[in-house]
């Protein structure tokens, strides 16, 4: 991606936020230059690698496949910052923007749509070979356990939540016509 492409995306997220009233920390908003002046007393914020991330998945076409993200905390750094491995970020997904199907192999990811339109969050199970499995998903949707069939799409709206845990295949966009979504 173009650095003013990545400058938009941030600009867009900041923008997005603020109208839905989301708050990030102060660091969030400094300008190249006040980064620049900035001493150990960040080393913190650079050793747990908080702040803004824009990704286009190496796709080449951020508004269909992007996200923007802040990583507001980030656990597993190395000491002596180190702490629970757990994070937590605000991500902004666009209409017509989505984020490719792909799993974890470690961590459980809690994906709440914070404000803005509904998300979509398309799942499958890791089969033996590391593909997409054609057995029934179980996810837990705002706390309630759910059984569904491979490839379901649940829509995830402003308050609501799905736990995803480690090699459960997903891919989540916002729902078109809903408006941006904030997870």
């Amino acid at each position: 991606m173009q650095r003013s492409q990545i400058i938009a995306a941030i600009e867009h997220a900041k923008s997005v936020l603020r109208v839905h009233g989301f708050h990030l920390p102060p660091f969030a908003y400094w300008t190249p230059e006040e980064w620049r002046r900035k001493g150990e007393e960040c080393d913190e914020i650079r050793a747990c690698k908080l702040g803004w991330d824009v990704t286009d998945f190496a796709s080449g076409d951020f508004a269909r496949v992007g996200l923007t993200a802040f990583t507001i905390r980030n656990g597993g750094a190395a000491a002596p910052y180190a702490r629970t491995v757990y994070c937590e970020k605000a991500m902004i997904v666009g209409e017509g923007q989505r984020t490719p199907m792909h799993c974890h192999a470690v961590k459980q990811e809690d994906i709440i749509c914070r404000a803005g339109g509904n998300l979509i969050c398309q799942v499958y199970n890791r089969g033996a070979d590391g593909r997409l499995d054609d057995s029934e998903v179980s996810v837990s949707l705002d706390g309630i356990a759910r059984h569904v069939p491979a490839g379901h799409r649940f829509v995830v709206r402003p308050g609501g939540s799905i736990r995803l845990t480690p090699f459960l295949y997903h891919e989540f966009y916002a729902e078109p016509g809903t408006g941006t979504a904030i997870i």
